[in-house]
């Protein structure tokens, strides 16, 4: 391997350990670091790189990170990359939640997280506001919100969010005139990528159905989930909460809570919170299972939206020329808007229904929204509040 690819990883590392914030500030930083000081990439080559991955399922920046590898490097890099990226954040959430079961093991308190339950509402609820106000921006896409954020408050099935998004894709993309036409729109695709992603997907479900073992099943459900949710890890919450917590029970709505809070401290991709959710779903079978499920649950959510970048990475020119492409983008990001309005209610459910606990849900997004506290600080002094008062 070159020395570039080498110093390559090291930069990855570093916003491994740097980036907080979520894909937004994620790309910021990627601008900063990867365009204006080592110029990996241009600027418009990693606009048009995160645009392709906001198309995608799967975690944005992750995608975004792991396909400038790809065009540095080719695939070997690309996995090295996405390795890096994945792993400090990943390990910490895993540990997090061996701590947790460890305190609940031998009846120790979680009281200390009382204030962070409530915050972790708030940053939910700050990110539904967030994405709403940049995506939501014609009468049809408020409709969609509204609609997509009633059914998928009342309907709580994992299955309901991706017919909510492809619905809000194809309402639309019957637009697709208002947007201007571009020629020379031929296609060369290979499928070797796709093929594999879909023969994943069926092996894994199949597997799933056929098994009763809990890692097979983990690793199923933690793949498909990575296999349809748009608009990254604020819209993974909602559906992890359904399947997770209300529909399988392997947490409580008050661990859920708490790990997605310590997510929130933590810099990287939101998705390693589905290291905590693995990790807490294994945990009647001992550490060793604990890890296992942490580890089948990183693999199963970051595999498929890597599959499906390195499919899509090259023949994206083409296929971004098509106008139904671009219009189905706003019903898929205004439906993903109202999984996170209805996923702030949902999970502010669990939390004692008191005055102070509103006050804190209210009082985290205004500290989001009117200063620029890092959401590490936010969260750890909730900590700190929750041992001290």
């Amino acid at each position: 391997m070159s020395l570039r690819y080498y110093i390559f990883l090291k930069d990855v590392l570093l916003l491994a350990l740097t980036s907080f914030g979520g894909p937004q500030a994620h790309i910021a930083l990627m601008f900063k670091l990867l365009v204006e000081k080592r110029r990996y990439l241009t600027d418009q080559e990693l606009i048009e790189l995160n645009a392709l991955c906001q198309i995608l399922p799967g975690p944005t920046s992750t995608q975004t990170i792991t396909a400038i590898g790809f065009r540095i490097g080719g695939p070997n890099l690309a996995y090295l990359t996405l390795l890096v990226w994945i792993m400090p954040a990943a390990t910490i959430m895993a540990l997090a939640a061996f701590v947790i079961s460890y305190l609940q093991e031998n009846n120790i308190s979680l009281h200390f997280l009382r204030i962070i339950l409530p915050m972790a509402v708030g940053f939910v609820a700050y990110a539904a506001w967030k994405i709403s106000a940049k995506v939501v921006n014609t009468k049809v896409a408020i409709m969609l919100m509204v609609v997509s954020a009633v059914l998928s408050y009342f309907f709580r099935s994992p299955w309901v969010y991706p017919l909510l998004l492809i619905a809000g894709g194809a309402v639309t993309a019957l637009r697709f005139k208002q947007h201007p036409q571009e020629k020379d729109k031929r296609l060369h695709i290979q499928w070797a990528n796709f093929i594999l992603y879909v023969g994943v997907f069926i092996l894994a479900a199949a597997l799933g159905g056929a098994t009763s073992s809990l890692p097979v099943r983990l690793f199923e459900n933690f793949y498909r989930n990575g296999s349809m949710v748009f608009g990254g890890g604020q819209v993974l919450v909602p559906l992890m909460y359904t399947e997770f917590v209300q529909f399988k029970g392997y947490l409580t709505g008050e661990e859920f809570l708490s790990g997605y809070a310590i997510a929130q401290a933590l810099p990287g991709p939101t998705f390693s919170f589905t290291a905590f959710v693995g990790n807490l779903a294994m945990r009647e079978y001992g550490i060793a299972g604990q890890f296992l499920g942490s580890f089948v649950a990183t693999v199963g959510i970051f595999l498929p939206g890597t599959f499906l970048i390195f499919f899509v990475i090259r023949f994206w020119e083409e296929l971004k020329k098509y106008r139904v492409v671009r219009a189905s983008l706003e019903g898929i990001s205004a439906v993903s808007s109202g999984m996170v309005v209805a996923a702030a209610i949902m999970l502010y459910h669990p939390i004692d229904n008191t005055l102070l606990n509103f006050g804190i849900v209210v009082a985290t997004f205004a500290l989001l929204m009117f200063t620029k506290i890092p959401a590490p600080v936010l969260i750890l002094t909730g900590l700190l509040l929750g041992f001290v008062l």
